[in-house]
């Protein structure tokens, strides 16, 4: 099967980028922006929360490997999905949880999977189904940001750590590198 797309936005893109790297399956994750209206964001721009722009990522994987239930399964576990706007100190639509299906069966599966993850979180998932939209990939020093700047980013080393360890003991099974350093 041909490798699929799949746009997520859970709060900082730094984040949730640095999670969906380490998932067996995932070949590309590129952070960006989407879900606004200003053509070609800047970071400053969709910081400054009026863009309508949600930091994002665009997941490439290989369905053969990851299902889109199981990516967006692991999506729901490792951001706070009832929180509307914001994920921890990050405040802002911006923050957003939301998911941006590229197809009508993508569609489906992500109201499935609000279904299916809602009782895990008290049955108060506020995650958006929202229309797709233009893709603007984010400044090149935002890609990969966790490998490199983040190690050393005091907000990446408080947030970026305890999800990781999330992922490596909930899908210990989907985890490419279950030996690295968290």
């Amino acid at each position: 099967m041909a490798e699929q797309v799949a746009v997520l936005a859970g709060g900082c893109f730094w984040c949730t980028e640095a999670v969906f790297l380490d998932v067996i399956g995932v070949k590309k994750v590129e952070s960006g922006y989407t879900g606004g209206t200003v053509h070609h964001p800047t970071y400053k721009q969709v910081c400054g929360g009026d863009t309508g722009h949600a930091e994002a990522i665009r997941v490439t994987f290989d369905p053969d490997q990851l299902s889109y239930d199981d990516l967006l399964d692991i999506f729901f576990a490792t951001h706070d999905p009832t929180q509307l706007n914001r994920q921890g100190n990050d405040v802002g639509t911006q923050y957003r949880s939301a998911i941006f299906p590229q197809d009508e069966e993508q569609e489906r599966s992500a109201g499935e999977a609000i279904a299916r993850n809602n009782p895990d979180h008290s049955n108060a998932i506020v995650t958006t189904i929202e229309p797709k939209g233009d893709w603007y990939p984010a400044e090149d020093y935002h890609q990969d940001y966790w490998a490199g700047e983040g190690q050393r980013n005091p907000y990446c080393m408080a947030v970026i750590p305890p999800k990781l360890q999330k992922l490596r003991k909930s899908f210990q099974n989907r985890v490419k590198g279950m030996n690295a350093a968290v």
